[in-house]
């Protein structure tokens, strides 16, 4: 509103601390509802819970071999991938396009490797090859079976550096997202593949200031009309925003 008055202008650190007691980092308690995440204490950038199975990924290809084409995000067609849990070892697994922000979840029974990569492979079958072409994973051990992934839908996979959820930003972000709907602590298993497909489809028609508010599906359905399959892209995207 005031892009030239300096003195309106509040950077999201001054926020931050406007709302955290100084002293311990902790966000005040009457605060705490207003966030999806419930979040009591600000973690470094740096800080990671996800300690298992990291560094035993065999034949893993490190992001920073990732071409400098995908980084800047003008290719659509790659994405970034995690698995949020929830109690008695129940799993989502989130997909996020890099280009678009468009957002697939995948309802998986567990976190073997088995189990999630048959999950993967099935949902990169509702896309083209031109909008699946990479995806990047943490080190988590569901993704130890990453090759067989790779020889079934022909899309490298990359691996972020240990304890560096920031290389994955737009998946980190959605996840924080998907928090309003799927609570930490809570049964994720209850929840049928319709349901994540409702709760995505919320996602994807959501204008994003980043896509200079289009939505993400908006964004998404110009890719899949630059494709190859322009011919029947209205059938192809509805197959797909449906799943």
């Amino acid at each position: 509103q005031y892009p030239r008055d300096k003195n309106y202008h509040v950077s999201h650190e001054t926020i931050y601390k406007s709302l955290f007691i100084q002293t311990r980092g902790v966000l005040k308690k009457e605060l705490l509802a207003c966030l999806r995440s419930r979040r009591v204490m600000r973690r470094s950038r740096y800080s990671s819970l996800k300690r298992k199975g990291l560094g035993t990924i065999v034949g893993a290809i490190p992001i920073s071999e990732r071409p400098a084409s995908i980084e800047d995000r003008a290719v659509p067609g790659h994405w970034e991938g995690d698995l949020i849990a929830g109690s008695n070892n129940t799993y989502i697994a989130t997909l996020v396009e890099r280009h678009s922000r468009y957002v697939m979840l995948a309802k998986v029974k567990d976190r073997r490797t088995d189990t999630v990569i048959a999950a993967l492979i099935k949902h990169s079958q509702k896309l083209p090859t031109e909008l699946y072409k990479s995806l990047t994973w943490d080190r988590g051990a569901e993704l130890a079976g990453h090759k067989n992934f790779t020889l079934a839908t022909d899309i490298d996979v990359f691996f972020c550096e240990p304890s560096s959820p920031w290389q994955r930003g737009s998946n980190e972000n959605t996840n924080r997202l998907l928090l309003q709907n799927f609570p930490k602590g809570t049964d994720l298993s209850v929840h049928s593949q319709s349901k994540l497909s409702a709760v995505a489809r919320q996602l994807n028609e959501r204008p994003r200031k980043t896509l200079e508010y289009e939505t993400p599906a908006e964004r998404f359905s110009a890719c899949v009309a630059s494709t190859a399959y322009s011919g029947h892209r209205e059938h192809l995207f509805r197959a797909i925003v449906n799943t």
